[in-house]
């Protein structure tokens, strides 16, 4: 029936399931794309060098380049072998080859695997003699991961933890990207989805079959109570602080403060390098200096920004709306004050605090925006201990300020107690990836989180006006959910009805 052309084939078409048709028709698309072959370990020497090939063609690529068949074809048993140009037949190597026949491989098709040793000029024989046989060809930017998709192997959120798992600079991250790699993320998504799914079934059996009584009590309640808990759920997993995403793309970490107050030189040592220059001229920084590190296993984005003063230099002030503009987009702020500017009195030191922030912040009256901050009161060598201790003695006493830390950039007096603070904050910000629910990581899942949310208040809006109206709110906060794994198929719906209900029987 899959080769029934022209008019049989919008006849037959509509009596074949969807499922079904997808498999057929991506397994065929797949096929048609040709065997492919790729370097899938890193660039560069190396003791071994992993060479992937993925098709229909793959048995005969690894039969041609070792020249052998017996056993040569046993699942996941690793062979030494010979490998030679199929041409030529010169040696280019003597290596491990593999076999997965599909659909257990990495992309569910027959694959096979080269792991020879990672001297530039192997890599580049063996990957030549593939590319001589008829019908394979180099495999573009992951396509290995695409068939993998298509067939089934990996949805769209596990696709995206495998590249994040590539990419991981961090312990946090290499653990966030490991569960979602394991399916934590899609399960969740998926699980949401199916529930949504029998609701929508549901309505839609009562919106044809109502009439004829075949519908139990009821049912209509079930469904509103399971979509209520559902938006509920969502709009909490959209209200993380982000926190997900940030630990993916690192926390924006942003130095302010006023020039001269130690912003460059507290950089150059959390980086421990000099990756700003530092200078007793005030404004010497003029632009905002990025640098990437790793505070207790958590990735953050490092910003020195330009002191905040009024200042006639065009580039300066040019450097100063970028230094308000970095801190009003930060996720953390490190606000750097010199302590020789503390008023005398030790009770003072709030208000001048507070005031401070307001200007650097940019902050309400309440100081909302200053929770997501530290200060940093450096220069503390220029202080008495009887001084420090009485201003923190005073601050620890005082509601509603940030926290504060004394520290000396100059001696390192009060480093280790800055840097447990500060990991601490960094630590709150992302949490643990690997307690509670997985956490949202990427924007496009945000966005069609958000539309679901929408949907789901369509259908509670019209529940009692029209409920075919209602019922298309289920369907469109189903096709988001489904867009997030990649997998969308309303057949599923008229599944689930045929499974509950004894209709037409």
């Amino acid at each position: 029936m899959y080769f029934v052309a022209g008019e049989l084939w919008r006849i037959f078409a509509p009596f074949v399931p969807r499922n079904v048709l997808q498999r057929r028709f991506c397994s065929s698309s797949l096929a048609a794309e040709g065997t492919i072959f790729a370097l899938s370990s890193g660039q560069g020497r190396c003791g071994v060098a992993v060479i992937r090939v993925s098709g229909p063609d793959s048995a005969h690529a690894l039969r041609t380049l070792t020249g052998r068949t017996r056993d040569l074809l046993t699942p996941r048993v690793a062979h030494l072998c010979s490998i030679r140009h199929p041409r030529s037949h010169e040696l280019l190597d003597r290596g491990l080859v593999l076999w997965f026949p599909g659909p257990h491989s990495f992309t569910g098709e027959d694959s096979a695997e080269f792991h020879v040793h990672g001297g530039p000029a192997v890599i580049s024989g063996v990957l030549q003699a593939l590319g001589s046989l008829a019908g394979l060809r180099p495999a573009e930017a992951g396509e290995f991961t695409r068939r993998a998709f298509h067939a089934g192997k990996l949805d769209l959120t596990e696709v995206e933890g495998l590249g994040d798992l590539i990419h991981a600079e961090t312990e946090a991250q290499r653990r966030q990207a490991l569960r979602q790699m394991a399916g934590d993320l899609g399960r969740l998504y998926s699980n949401w989805s199916q529930q949504l799914k029998t609701c929508l079934a549901h309505a839609e059996a009562f919106i044809d079959f109502g009439e004829d009584e075949l519908i139990e009590d009821g049912l209509l309640n079930q469904v509103d109570s399971t979509v209520s808990q559902l938006r509920v759920e969502i709009q909490k997993h959209l209200h993380d602080n982000r926190r997900g995403e940030m630990l993916r793309s690192g926390v924006q970490l942003v130095l302010a403060g006023a020039t001269n107050a130690g912003k460059s030189s507290l950089l150059n040592i959390i980086c421990q390098r000099p990756a700003a220059i530092v200078s007793p001229v005030a404004g010497t920084t003029r632009d905002v200096v990025e640098t990437h590190v790793d505070i207790g296993g958590f990735p953050v984005v490092l910003s020195d920004t330009a002191g905040l003063r009024d200042t006639e230099d065009i580039v300066e002030r040019e450097g100063v709306r970028r230094a308000r503009l970095t801190v009003e987009n930060a996720d953390l702020t490190l606000v750097i004050i010199d302590s020789a500017l503390l008023p005398p009195d030790p009770h003072a030191a709030p208000d001048f605090l507070r005031d401070h922030l307001r200007n650097t912040l940019s902050a309400d009256k309440d100081l909302a925006a200053a929770q997501n901050c530290l200060m940093v009161l450096n220069k503390s060598d220029l202080l008495t201990r009887e001084q420090v201790s009485s201003i923190c003695r005073v601050l620890n006493q005082t509601p509603r300020l940030p926290s504060a830390c004394f520290l000396s950039c100059l001696t390192g007096h009060g480093l280790e107690e800055f840097l447990t603070l500060l990991r601490s904050k960094v630590t709150s910000l992302c949490g643990d990836p690997l307690v509670g629910s997985p956490s949202l990581t990427q924007a496009r899942h945000r966005t069609h989180l958000e539309k679901a949310v929408k949907a789901l208040g369509q259908y509670q809006q019209y529940r009692e006006v029209d409920l075919a109206l209602a019922a298309e709110g289920l369907r469109l906060g189903l096709t988001s959910l489904g867009r997030i794994t990649g997998r969308v198929d309303p057949e599923e719906i008229l599944d689930v009805i045929f499974r509950d209900f004894c209709i037409g029987k």
